[in-house]
């Protein structure tokens, strides 16, 4: 909704200059220019959807430097969750689990799932971003366990911070923290750029398909 509202007064603000030009080099408005408004508007919202969904992750233009293209990380990713946690009763924490974290990614929005065998978690907010050279993907997130765990896992909202690295990308590594005072990392270092997994069984099944 937001980006036709965009194209729209973009659009019109380009017709309307238009207008104008003929209105004071002619000494009347030139009407027949908004008949071009409606297949105007729809040329570009054809072109940016092109470009938004498709055209900017193609890997040579994913290449071009100083464009402010995000690098693409759309796909299914597997790896591992090290947690820091440790058990009161023991003394230790868990042992490191493998996990999914799928990554939905157009040019203007990124939104991120990461999914265990116990929970899944989802992204409030989330943005790929350059600083001096180096690809971040950030992102806060709400996670809820399944039923058969709430009663040693409750639902809590935490923050993640991958360091991306190659392009095309290879490795996500990064950390998380959460509001239940947890923290740990995250690596992944395998992805299928093709699906996108709506669950962990999925997730682990398009690896094996791959294996």
């Amino acid at each position: 909704m937001k980006k036709t509202i965009a194209i729209r007064v973009i659009v019109g603000v380009v017709v309307g200059i238009f207008m104008v030009s003929a209105w004071v080099h002619d000494g009347k408005p030139d009407w027949s220019t908004l008949k071009l408004f409606s297949t105007a508007v729809f040329a570009c919202t054809v072109l940016f959807n092109v470009w938004d969904f498709w055209l900017w992750r193609l890997t040579w233009i994913q290449k071009i430097p100083g464009v402010g293209i995000p690098r693409s990380l759309r796909g299914t990713w597997k790896g591992t969750l090290t947690s820091f946690w440790v058990d009161p009763a023991t003394g230790s924490s868990p042992s490191p689990k493998t996990v999914y974290l799928v990554v939905q990614q157009t040019a203007s929005m990124v939104s991120i799932k990461l999914m265990t065998d116990e929970s899944k978690s989802t992204s409030a907010l989330a943005n790929v971003s350059e600083v001096d050279g180096s690809v971040m993907l950030t992102y806060m997130y709400l996670n809820k366990p399944d039923l058969r765990v709430e009663h040693r896992s409750r639902i809590h909202h935490g923050s993640t911070v991958f360091d991306v690295s190659g392009n095309p990308a290879r490795r996500l590594k990064g950390h998380y923290w959460t509001d239940r005072d947890s923290k740990g990392e995250l690596d992944f270092v395998e992805r299928d750029k093709k699906n996108l997994a709506d669950d962990f069984a999925e997730a682990a099944e398009l690896f094996r398909e791959t294996a």
